[in-house]
């Protein structure tokens, strides 16, 4: 059953692959819970598992054992289908190189969500949400005609237009200049705080993972 006390938990994960050196372990036995509207920071060094640690708890990706538990659902007892609905409906996701999808326009990409799950209203949805974050002028810019900055602020917008309880967050300043990556993550906790959203922040940035209200550090695949 899932601990009342948590939104987001994990029970014993690990994860192994092959390779061609013999088996390898990326997680060991890694066990957390997370509540609701609180920002977590995973932290640790390249290789320590960090990306493997965000795929298992968006179900993306799946456990060699162990569970993971999101809003009272065990995600691995669905099939990829229904962990696919569950994302849609609870989870928001921004990444480090943004994902935007190059043929669509700032609108078009934020609109994306809202039409696949069939939201009313959409386009006014999404314009909103653009002009919430300054970007009412870029409505119908394409990601080209974008700085890295705002394909950031058009990725948060989708990732915070459904809107969801968890956003994920893999490392999102990674490709942007000091500055701006320091107003992005300023626009996502003020997010995080006034919707009451869950913040999982993967990053090396310690300044940012300080920030959030805890952090899980992993080395070797193990959380410390």
């Amino acid at each position: 059953m899932a601990d009342s006390r948590f939104q987001l938990e994990a029970r014993s994960l690990t994860k192994k692959v092959t390779s061609p050196e013999g088996e390898l372990t990326i997680l060991d036995d890694v066990s957390f819970g997370i509540a609701r509207g609180e920002s977590a920071a995973i932290v640790g060094p390249s290789g320590a598992g960090k990306s493997t640690l965000l795929a298992l708890l968006a179900g993306l990706d799946e456990p060699t054992s162990g569970q993971v538990w999101l809003n009272d659902v065990d995600i691995f007892t669905l099939d990829e289908d229904g962990r696919a609905a569950l994302r849609n409906r609870e989870v928001g996701f921004v990444f480090q190189s943004f994902h935007l999808l190059p043929s669509l326009t700032a609108l078009e990409n934020v609109l994306l969500p809202l039409e696949l799950c069939g939201a009313a209203n959409a386009t006014a949805t999404a314009r909103a949400a653009l002009e919430s974050i300054g970007l009412g002028h870029r409505l119908r810019h394409y990601p080209k005609q974008l700085s890295g900055g705002e394909k950031q602020r058009v990725a948060i917008a989708r990732a915070f237009v459904g809107p969801p309880s968890l956003l994920f967050a893999d490392e999102p300043t990674g490709n942007l200049d000091n500055r701006t990556g320091a107003l992005i993550l300023d626009l996502l906790f003020e997010l995080n705080a006034a919707r009451g959203t869950t913040l999982v922040l993967v990053t090396h940035d310690l300044d940012a993972a300080g920030r959030c209200s805890r952090i899980l550090e992993l080395a070797g695949g193990r959380l410390m």
